[in-house]
């Protein structure tokens, strides 16, 4: 993807709430490290029903956007092209323009999460086990699509949250078992475990750590480490955050949007670890 003008220099995240949004610290790392002085990365608040007005205003210096709840399904109508990385799971979080103005939409999520992985010594699984069923979770499915080459069981609370699991299973070609959230201390024991609820949702799991567990990751990084992340690093275990994905992710819009390619990783983590001490 090439940006919409050979001088679009303007970016930014859109979302709703947005003003906890880390993307402008980490794209604005990589402005600096890449010596994109004229460059700028912002953060709007914006829903859906403001959306389409947001992008109609948007000139030419414009380079693309980064798209968070509750735009990631809303875009796509408004867009000229799709990945198929995001349409696998109707969810685009980046936005690029192009230079004879078509509106090009992606999700990093997926791959940054595979990237996520792999940078921890995971590259394939014979099983694994999500903690969740939101949006969060049919990204974290079609990663284990590249990742996992067996059983994923997910742990859900309801019956409606279990059949739309075993929906984007099928969709996504994962054999997908649902289980009850009852049960979810069970999931500790998988080689590879994603946990994608809310924050505080998984701390009464961290008793049931076992000895020298395998591999977590915890799609939270606010407030980090959660007390489930804790308990498993203290029993040996290894552990992936949030903060892992949210770099990574934003590597892939850096290089999407600027054209500049590889993207300095270790400038957008340091910024980003600098900017959650300082909260």
């Amino acid at each position: 993807m090439t940006p919409y003008a050979t001088d679009a220099c303007r970016a930014a995240v859109l979302g709703k709430p947005i003003a906890h949004s880390l993307s402008p610290v980490l794209h604005r790392a990589a402005y600096a490290e890449l010596g994109l002085t004229d460059w700028s990365y912002d953060r709007f608040e914006v829903d859906e029903a403001g959306l389409p007005g947001f992008l109609e205003g948007l000139g030419p210096e414009w380079a693309g956007l980064s798209l968070t709840m509750p735009l990631k399904r809303a875009v796509i109508p408004l867009l000229d092209e799709i990945s198929e990385t995001a349409a696998s799971v109707d969810a685009v979080n980046t936005v690029v323009f192009t230079e004879d103005g078509r509106r090009l939409g992606d999700n990093t999520d997926i791959p940054g999460m595979i990237a996520a992985l792999r940078e921890h010594g995971v590259e394939h699984v014979d099983s694994a086990a999500i903690l969740g069923a939101g949006a969060t979770a049919s990204s974290a499915l079609a990663a284990l699509a590249r990742v996992c080459t067996g059983e994923v069981v997910a742990y859900v609370r309801s019956e409606a949250r279990a059949a739309e699991m075993r929906q984007w299973g099928e969709r996504l070609d994962v054999e997908v078992r649902t289980a009850d959230w009852a049960d979810a201390a069970e999931a500790l024991r998988a080689p590879l475990v994603i946990a994608t609820t809310p924050a505080g949702t998984t701390d009464a799991l961290a008793a049931a750590v076992p000895e020298r567990p395998a591999t977590l990751f915890d799609v939270l990084y606010e407030p980090w480490p959660t007390a489930l992340a804790a308990r498993w690093s203290m029993s040996g275990g290894a552990v992936v955050g949030g903060l892992d994905l949210l770099v990574h992710q934003a590597v892939l819009q850096v290089e999407q949007m600027t054209g500049r390619s590889p993207a300095p990783l270790e400038a957008i983590r340091h910024a980003g670890e600098k900017a959650l001490a300082e909260r």
